[in-house]
C-alpha cells in the first residue's frame, strides 16, 4: 500500500489501499518506516506525499486492526512506536516534504501531514481529528504538532469535538498553507521549484527552521559563502541565467 518511487530529483511517497480508503495498517506503518529512510538516504530534493485513491487521502491508523490492541497491551507499544518510527524520521527527513491532500484525512493521517513542511488541500480536502469517538488518546508528540501548528485553542476544538473542516477552514486556523483545486498540481509545482533551488542550501534552511536556537546554524551559514554552490548561485546571477546545480 506504500510507494515510494521517483521523477527526477522529486520523491513520491504514495498511499494506495483503495479498499481500505488508505487506511495504514501496521505492515503499512513499517513499509513507510522503510520508505523514509530510503528516502532519507537518497538524492532526492523534495519529496510529496500523496494518495492515489480518487476522494480520500487516508482513513488514518486501520481500526480493523484495534481489537487486537483492547486485548494485547504489548501490541500497543508496538503500534505506538511504529508510528512514531514513521513520523519522526519524516519531520527529520533533510529535504522538503510537501502533503498533497486530496480528499479525507483523518485521525492519524492528520498527524502524518503534520510532520511535513508543507500542506496543500485539494478542493475536496476534508480533515478530522477524531480519537474521542473511539475511546482513545493521541500520541503526545502529535498533540504538540498539531497545537504548534493551529494554536493550543484550535487543537482544543479539534481533538475534542471529532468536527470534520474543510480546506477553507483548515486554511483559516493555518492547518494547511495552500488551497488549489487539484492539491498534487501545486505540490508537484512547488517541489519542481525547490529542486530548481541549491539542494545543500535548501537543506540547510530546513535545518534552521527545524531549531533556530542552535549556535551550530551560525557556522553553518558562513560556511556556505565559501561553498561551490555559492560560487555557482554567484557566477549565474553576474551571467544573468539560471544557475545549474
Amino acid at each position: 500500500m506504500i510507494q515510494y518511487t521517483r521523477e527526477d530529483h522529486v520523491a513520491l511517497l504514495t498511499l494506495d489501499r483503495p479498499q481500505a480508503r488508505n487506511a495504514i495498517s501496521m505492515t503499512g506503518w513499517e513499509a513507510m518506516a522503510q520508505a523514509v529512510a530510503d528516502i532519507a538516504a537518497s538524492d532526492a530534493r523534495a519529496v510529496i506525499l500523496r494518495s492515489a485513491t480518487p476522494g480520500i487521502f487516508s482513513a488514518g491508523a486501520d481500526i480493523g486492526e484495534f481489537e487486537t490492541l483492547r486485548a494485547d497491551p504489548g501490541a500497543r507499544t508496538r503500534f505506538r512506536l511504529a508510528m512514531r518510527k514513521v513520523m519522526e524520521p519524516l519531520a527529520a527527513l533533510p529535504m522538503p516534504v510537501i502533503a498533497a491532500i486530496d480528499g479525507g484525512c483523518y485521525g492519524a493521517a492528520v498527524a502524518l501531514v503534520l510532520a511535513c513542511d508543507l500542506r496543500i488541500a485539494g478542493g475536496a480536502a476534508e480533515f478530522a481529528v477524531t480519537p474521542a469517538k473511539l475511546g482513545i488518546g493521541y500520541p503526545r508528540e502529535d498533540v504538540a504538532r498539531l497545537a504548534a501548528q493551529v494554536g493550543k485553542g484550535q487543537a482544543a476544538r479539534m481533538l475534542y469535538t471529532c468536527e470534520i473542516i474543510d480546506g477553507i477552514d483548515a486554511e483559516r486556523i493555518g492547518l494547511v498553507e495552500l488551497r488549489a483545486d487539484e492539491a498534487l498540481s501545486l505540490a508537484r509545482a512547488f517541489a519542481d521549484r525547490i529542486a530548481a533551488n541549491a539542494p545543500g542550501a535548501v537543506r540547510l534552511l530546513k535545518r534552521t527552521l527545524a531549531d533556530p536556537s542552535q549556535r551550530a546554524r551560525d557556522d553553518d551559514f558562513e560556511a556556505s559563502f565559501g561553498g561551490e554552490e555559492f560560487g555557482e548561485g554567484l557566477t549565474a546571477f553576474r551571467e544573468r541565467r539560471r544557475p545549474s546545480y
